[in-house]
């Protein structure tokens, strides 16, 4: 069996996606996306925009680059050659060639994988990706493919970090978001680093665990945080489900959680809503590791209108749901309801006789 790690280079000429497009939940009754002025919906079947698989993978990876990019994972991103300048995404594909040999001239099986860790033996690799469930494992054409490009545009929407994605914000809010991005990124983001247990992490961090192993009048400290009396085989632990990790079975590792802690693949997960965290992009917040929509979500209030954060101080809130003001209006008719009667289905905002016309 043979296997290749490579950085996926895009063109830059790949045809953009847009109107049109089919929904892939509404499967055949959706006429095709038409774009709403400000929502980030599908006018035609009030489904969001990433059920509707908008974006190109090179608009993807250009996304991907741009949350990296001056990051203390920049190194994950390269200059696009002929490009704006920007930066992206070098993602790794996995492609698995296995011979077959059962007729008398051998013929040769491919699988590709869309997305695998970066830096690892090959031998790892696949490790890794065995341990996924397979409907996870983002193996080209397949709805595990899907499923990934779908949990990158809903765990890290663009216009969490690009002011110029958002309708939103009012003169003087640029800049607090901004501010806002540039903070998460130094303290808060992070890729998740697959190693084998106790493998992971630099020297520094290898001599600290040392060093607090080794004080005196101080039991051992086993890597899942418990106090042990000694060493021994298997004293590794997943960080989320508790069971034990085999020694020769790959782990993830979260350096803003320090390399004492470790997850099995399938467990590293948002703390929030439980979806694996794509790509092994994580936001680390209060002892736990979260996908980048709850993150700031923990942080700012989220319009239910438009999906983008609110910057303002001055929102519609009604019953845990926040809107800018403008955007507080009927999911059918778009009329604003600041001050008017509606009802609240499903965290749909609809004028009276809107909802009346559902029932």
């Amino acid at each position: 069996r043979m296997i290749s790690l490579l950085f996926l280079q895009m063109s830059g000429s790949q045809a953009q996606v847009g109107r049109g497009v089919p929904c892939l939940r509404c499967r055949g009754l959706c006429t095709g996306f038409e774009p709403h002025s400000w929502r980030k919906i599908c006018k035609s079947c009030k489904c969001s925009q990433e059920e509707h698989s908008l974006s190109s993978e090179l608009d993807d990876d250009r996304k991907i680059g741009r949350l990296l990019s001056g990051s203390r994972h920049s190194s994950l991103t390269a200059r696009l050659k002929g490009g704006d300048g920007g930066r992206i995404y070098k993602r790794n594909r996995m492609i698995v060639t296995n011979p077959n040999i059962s007729g008398k001239d051998p013929t040769f099986d491919t699988i590709t994988y869309e997305w695998a860790p970066p830096g690892l033996a090959q031998k790892l690799a696949m490790q890794y990706m065995e341990l996924m469930p397979k409907e996870l494992q983002p193996v080209a054409g397949t709805d595990g493919a899907w499923q990934r490009r779908r949990r990158l545009a809903r765990q890290l929407p663009l216009h969490d970090q690009d002011p110029a994605q958002c309708r939103g914000l009012a003169e003087g809010e640029r800049g607090l978001m901004e501010e806002f991005v540039s903070k998460y990124k130094a303290e808060a983001l992070g890729v998740g680093e697959v190693a084998l247990p106790g493998q992971a992490g630099g020297k520094e961090e290898q001599e600290k665990a040392q060093e607090k192993s080794a004080e005196p009048g101080r039991a051992r400290e086993s890597p899942n945080g418990a106090l042990e009396s000694a060493p021994g085989a298997g004293h590794y632990r997943c960080e989320s489900c508790k069971q034990a990790v085999p020694g020769e079975c790959p782990v993830v590792y979260a350096s803003h959680a320090g390399y004492s802690r470790q997850w099995h693949p399938a467990c590293f997960v948002c703390c929030r809503c439980a979806e694996p965290l794509v790509d092994l992009i994580y936001f680390w917040k209060g002892g736990a590791a979260w996908c980048g929509r709850h993150y700031c979500e923990s942080l700012r209030p989220r319009c239910a209108g438009c999906d983008e954060l609110i910057f303002s101080e001055d929102y519609q809130q009604v019953e845990g749901l926040a809107w800018h003001k403008k955007h507080f209006a009927c999911l059918e008719c778009e009329t604003l309801l600041t001050g008017k009667p509606f009802a609240l289905a499903n965290a749909s905002l609809l004028c009276t006789t809107c909802s009346q016309s559902r029932v």
